[in-house]
């Protein structure tokens, strides 16, 4: 497959702009914006809003306003505008000749962050598939100009070449990497499957971006994943096993950051991954109780898991940052009795989140003590299979052992339990 460009940049000086229909909090979503522009590289110096009914269709953004733009580019040598919505391309053709200024929208900076982060093959397959997508009914309105690839915010790409002005060479395109995206979610799938036979229970990190699903990740597992105060720090999933107070063992799979109006291009490209979740046993949501917005990132968060079929699965809900707020028990917060608060960086509540994804697990097994007669210290044996011995000691009555008993065979060691350690 084609190579992603990474192109290294100087720090842009980036306009955001944005249309207020009264759909949605403006200002809340530009800070976001600005997060991601951050990300990608740039730094905001300007951020314009208009209030209107609709979207202007030949600017996005009314004529005056676009002039008064124009001007502010000029005086703030601003490199890029992003528009926090989506541009067609006839849009961004207007805006730029009025401006003199190379113009995306937030769906292209998004994308633009996902291909300077995507390291694994599946990442770039992801990321490639979504860029195609995008660019594909852009085709007509942009002609030669979509291959504008001068280094900057919202160019990096499959690359420059007849792909991106050629729509049937990139619905080819998008046929064969999406052919070798479903061989990798294949893969996933078997490797979930293995783990249904094997009995091992999942745990899916879910979450805003940027919340510390990394950090909590690495709290618990030293998993040395790369944790960043930046939004989609991390793209690729990663799973590492730890043991609950109880003995069971359960494996734990970070997912992809959540986002507002998340692009549905990467939705889809980034489903395999995604159902992660779906495929758990139980959910960690973890949220920045720290956020003035942690209400609508669990409810961005929520809805998303909903349209991935997560309906039914245990949820804990994880209240990150703490430490961070110290009048947490008056924020507007939902809670349940699978609430925990916490803090991944200090260590702060994590003897209680295990707690909580224990009990959340369904019952499988039973850590118990047993004194097994000496002619019965075979199901020591039978207990290993599905289970975990923890330590034996023979006694003058028989074996005294400490014992994770799957619920399969329970029933044939539960006469001589002599207590439980659950």
């Amino acid at each position: 497959m084609e190579q992603i460009s990474e192109n290294e940049i100087n720090v842009q000086n980036v306009l955001v702009a944005a249309v207020d229909l009264g759909d949605y909090d403006v200002d809340q979503s530009l800070d976001e914006l600005e997060e991601l522009v951050d990300t990608a590289g740039g730094q905001v110096v300007a951020r314009v809003v208009q209030k209107r009914h609709s979207y202007d269709s030949a600017s996005c953004i009314g004529a005056g306003r676009l002039e008064e733009i124009a001007e502010l580019c000029s005086q703030l040598a601003v490199d890029r505008i992003v528009f926090d919505c989506e541009l067609t391309a006839t849009q961004i053709r207007n805006i730029e000749n009025v401006c003199g200024v190379f113009a995306i929208d937030r769906t292209m900076l998004i994308l633009d962050i996902f291909a300077q982060r995507a390291k694994t093959r599946e990442g770039r397959l992801q990321v490639e598939i979504a860029q195609n997508k995008y660019r594909l009914p852009r085709l007509a309105g942009m002609g030669t100009d979509l291959s504008r690839l001068g280094g900057g915010i919202g160019t990096r790409g499959p690359g420059e070449s007849k792909l991106e002005t050629d729509k049937r060479h990139i619905r080819s395109r998008i046929e064969k990497l999406s052919r070798e995206l479903e061989k990798t979610a294949q893969h996933r799938d078997m490797l979930r499957k293995r783990r249904k036979k094997d009995n091992v229970r999942v745990a899916a990190i879910v979450g805003y971006t940027n919340v510390g699903k990394s950090t909590l990740l690495n709290t618990l597992t030293k998993a040395g994943v790369l944790a960043e105060n930046k939004l989609f720090a991390t793209l690729e999933t990663t799973s590492r096993a730890i043991t609950l107070p109880d003995g069971r063992e359960v494996v734990l799979v970070d997912t992809v950051g959540l986002i507002r109006r998340l692009p549905h291009h990467l939705v889809e490209a980034f489903r395999s991954t995604l159902e992660e979740a779906a495929n758990a046993d139980v959910i960690i949501h973890v949220c920045d109780a720290s956020a003035q917005d942690c209400q609508e990132q669990i409810t961005v968060t929520n809805q998303l898991l909903g349209e991935l079929g997560c309906a039914g699965i245990p949820v804990v809900t994880a209240l990150n940052k703490c430490d961070k707020v110290p009048y947490i028990d008056s924020l507007d917060i939902s809670h349940s009795e699978n609430t925990v608060k916490m803090s991944a960086k200090n260590g702060t509540g994590i003897d209680e989140l295990l707690a909580a994804v224990q009990n959340a697990l369904p019952r499988s097994s039973v850590r118990c003590k047993l004194l097994l007669p000496f002619d019965k210290a075979g199901l020591l044996n039978t207990i290993r299979r599905d289970g975990k011995v923890f330590s034996e000691e023979y006694t003058e009555k028989g074996v005294l052992a400490d014992a994770l008993v799957d619920a399969k065979v329970y029933h044939l060691v539960q006469g001589y339990k002599i207590s439980s350690s659950s």
